[in-house]
């Protein structure tokens, strides 16, 4: 599938650059070109180490949001594109929803309780390992809330790696760290060995 006839990274290319430890970017939303990147430390989570505040947790309780996956994937893209700056382009966006199409690429989203989408995140999914790539929020603390819930997904789902690709002090607070890229190499091809579905059974958790 290609949507409307635009200019894509093919799924298979993309999936090889994440086997390869690389990602996408490109330097603005109508930027005609994307670049693949690396980094000499990557920033991953944990599975087992994730936290988030005793507010989030509150607000979790409360069931402000609904949680929803993969109902509104592209929505969720752009809202994530749709700042002052980002690298994610047009062609970033359209690549990422034929990589949805084809079952790799996945949004979490949150609604409000007017099913407005409040919140979410995106990232790719290959083997055991979860790429995420980025989040937005429209309510308050809705971005942290989706965080939440895929930490929940990938730990139902027996994920091995969460790669956040850069480590930042905002994604410190929830339990980010920092390690080598070689260290990085030895994570990845072991959670490519095994196999894991970004699916959500919202009652086992």
């Amino acid at each position: 599938m290609k949507p409307d006839g635009h200019r894509i990274i093919p799924p298979e290319i993309l999936l090889n650059g994440y086997r390869q430890g690389v990602f996408p970017m490109s330097e603005s939303r109508h930027d005609p070109e994307v670049r693949w990147y690396g980094a000499e430390k990557r920033g991953v989570i944990p599975i087992h180490q994730f936290r988030v505040s005793k507010n989030v947790r509150r607000i979790i309780r409360q069931g402000r949001f609904t949680c929803k996956i993969n109902n509104s994937f592209r929505d969720v893209v752009e809202r994530c594109a749709d700042r002052d700056t980002t690298w994610i382009s047009e062609i970033i966006i359209n690549s990422f929803e034929v990589l949805h199409h084809a079952g790799h690429a996945h949004s979490v989203e949150m609604f409000d309780e007017d099913q407005n989408l409040a919140g979410g995140l995106y990232g790719v999914s290959l083997g055991a390992a979860f790429f995420g790539e980025s989040m937005f929020k429209e309510k308050k603390e809705a971005d942290k809330v989706a965080l939440w819930h895929c930490h929940k997904i990938l730990k139902q789902n027996g994920f091995e790696l969460w790669d956040t690709q850069f480590y930042t002090d905002h994604l410190g607070q929830f339990g980010c760290i920092e390690i080598s890229r070689e260290e990085y190499y030895e994570r990845l091809e072991k959670a490519l060995q095994k196999q894991a579905e970004f699916q959500y059974n919202v009652g086992s958790v």
